[in-house]
């Protein structure tokens, strides 16, 4: 990076030469439909009811025809079914069995829950807002007969090549038992062919596939994600799964085909939920990348020092963080901690009640570490929301791990890293309302580091070279920024007008799209993007270093939004050393 003294806008001039390179950016500034991720609908509700009810009868006429013609997208023939006729809304999910046929209309109104079910009750999205999400099993007494089944806009089903149901998001498994065999004949039919099915897109419904040995992982979404997204999910929702039994589960199928795995998982149904869950809040889930909690460079130091100290005693991978945020993190020489790796074991941890009550140690795989062997976890809270994770190759290294949390819990006590974690979840991270747009705020006391006082709503050093709305200058709404190197990531706070979670959802899944689209292989990698439709103005910016992906209002100035995304970015370096763990090794891929 160059100086800044040496160049006083060294981001700006780049971004701009890149702006108006067209062969390597996109520049869309029509306004475009409103996607119905969580908006809502009019009449959505019988639509999806006759797409979802035809949708796998419609694709195994469509596999019978022959392979050549091509249902899906597939391994040898980029081809996409879009034209499904939908069946019957009196015919169940899955041929041969006959489901209700007390089909529902839809109402003048009708809203979007957290659930992911279309209601018709204008009052649910409130209800929805003010009732915390809880992890576990929903919706039992559900199967594919059901009407409400059917209107759920998004299923992620696990089953095994011999079509026994291992996972599903809603319902009970043994029910689906008959959908879960239909879904495993399309993907044998398929195969016996010689080709593999990628995904298949009927209506406004996407079935995507994903076939990992024995093991075949299908999501059913109207969401209006991208394949890639999708696709990403079922991959981590495989990687959970080998988290917690290892990849050495395959050689139960190989014993016995008719091998039921459903027992192995028993009691993890709030470790999966709470991963789905994070599909819609968490950007790691497809930026492959982790968030660090904010902290003084000192305060993160002390607690990398006795980390560091631990590790040389023959732990593998010392581990503290907060909540999904990372506190700390050491590794012992020529050891890698993948971010997915960091994604599932933190969601394991923080998904699992019975970690909270005692000190644990349990066995537990790191797929992208090595897929084929356990690892053992020593894990402890050291307050609500804090805990330590050591990690080791022996099985009986609990005693030497209890004494090492030991030893790092007074350390961590005397040097007040503890109390400054509880002050730093109670600040927040950054705020686009305090991004220093005049260069004399970038230097010095005035720039707004983190632990240090917020500048004043009314104070007359902010936002002095733009005209202000709702958000930050410009009408920045939030932004999130990658660490190409580091593979970690920032992103600024919520704050009006994104308020509500059905906002700011719609907000990660227009990040999910654009992300899809500047690393599409097809048609880019691509440098820049700058978006408009009628819920935001979208810019992304890709350099060798960083990924920039912000949100404007939709009345934003290109010029000077270009200008306030090179003023972020500024920012982020004036703070990186309380915002980033420095001194961390990239990982390897």
């Amino acid at each position: 990076m160059s100086d800044s003294d040496s160049n006083p806008n060294p981001l700006e001039n780049p971004f701009k030469s890149l702006s108006l390179n067209e062969s390597q950016s996109i520049d869309t500034n029509e306004v475009v439909e409103r996607s119905a991720n969580c908006d809502s609908v009019n009449g959505i509700a019988s639509e999806e009811e006759k797409n979802t009810v035809g949708l796998i009868r419609a694709a195994e006429a469509q596999v019978d025809e022959s392979s050549s013609s091509g249902v899906a997208w597939r391994e040898n023939s980029q081809y996409e079914a879009e034209d499904f006729a939908p069946s019957s809304p009196s015919s169940s999910g899955y041929a041969g069995e006959r489901g209700s046929s007390t089909g529902t209309s839809a109402g003048p109104i009708e809203e979007v829950g957290n659930d992911g079910i279309v209601r018709a009750d204008s009052f649910s999205n409130a209800a929805a807002e003010s009732a915390p999400w809880v992890p576990g099993k929903r919706h039992l007494d559900e199967d594919d007969a059901s009407i409400s089944w059917r209107k759920r806009k998004k299923h992620f089903f696990v089953l095994s090549h011999s079509g026994k149901p291992i996972y599903s998001r809603y319902g009970d498994e043994h029910k689906l038992a008959g959908f879960s065999a239909t879904l495993q004949a399309i993907i044998s039919f398929v195969q016996n062919g010689g080709d593999r099915v990628k995904f298949v897109r009927a209506g406004k419904h996407q079935v995507i596939f994903l076939v990992k040995g024995p093991i075949y992982l299908v999501c059913i979404s109207c969401t209006e994600e991208p394949y890639e997204a999708l696709r990403g999910q079922l991959e981590l929702i495989y990687g959970q799964m080998l988290l917690i039994l290892t990849k050495s589960v395959n050689r139960c199928f190989e014993k016995n085909p008719k091998f039921d795995m459903t027992p192995l998982l028993g009691g993890t149904d709030a470790v999966f939920s709470s991963l789905i869950h994070s599909f819609s809040w968490n950007p790691a889930t497809f930026l492959h990348a982790y968030t660090c909690l904010p902290l003084a460079y000192s305060t993160r130091q002390a607690a990398g020092a006795i980390l560091q100290d631990v590790a040389d005693s023959g732990v593998l991978f010392a581990i503290l963080m907060c909540k999904h945020k990372v506190i700390s993190l050491v590794g012992a020489q020529k050891a890698s901690l993948h971010p997915d790796d960091m994604l599932l074991l933190a969601n394991f941890v923080l998904s699992s009640e019975s970690f909270r009550t005692s000190e644990s140690f349990s066995p537990i795989c790191l797929p992208r570490f090595n897929a084929m062997a356990f690892l053992y976890a020593y894990v402890h809270y050291l307050d609500v929301d804090t805990y330590l994770m050591l990690l080791t190759t022996s099985s009986d290294a609990f005693f030497h791990l209890k004494d090492c949390r030991t030893r790092i819990e007074v350390v961590l006590l005397k040097s007040n890293v503890l109390s400054e974690v509880q002050r730093s979840m109670l600040d927040g991270g950054l705020h686009v309302e305090d991004l220093p747009v005049d260069p004399s705020l970038r230097l010095g006391s005035a720039c707004p580091h983190l632990g240090q006082d917020r500048i004043a709503p009314g104070s007359p050093n902010r936002f002095r070279e733009v005209n202000v709305g709702i958000g930050g200058p410009s009408g920045l709404w939030h932004f999130i920024y990658r660490s190409i190197f580091l593979d970690q990531y920032v992103s600024s706070e919520f704050s009006a007008p994104l308020n509500s979670s059905n906002q700011q959802k719609r907000l990660y899944r227009a990040y999910q799209k654009l992300y899809a689209s500047m690393h599409d292989r097809g048609n880019g990698p691509h440098k820049t993007q700058f978006r408009r439709d009628e819920n935001y103005v979208l810019l992304c910016w890709i350099t060798q270093d960083f990924e920039l992906y912000a949100a404007f209002d939709p009345l934003a100035d290109k010029a000077l939004a270009i200008k306030t995304c090179n003023q972020v970015c500024q920012w982020v370096r004036d703070v990186e050393n309380e915002i980033f763990l420095l001194g961390a090794s990239p990982f390897s891929w």
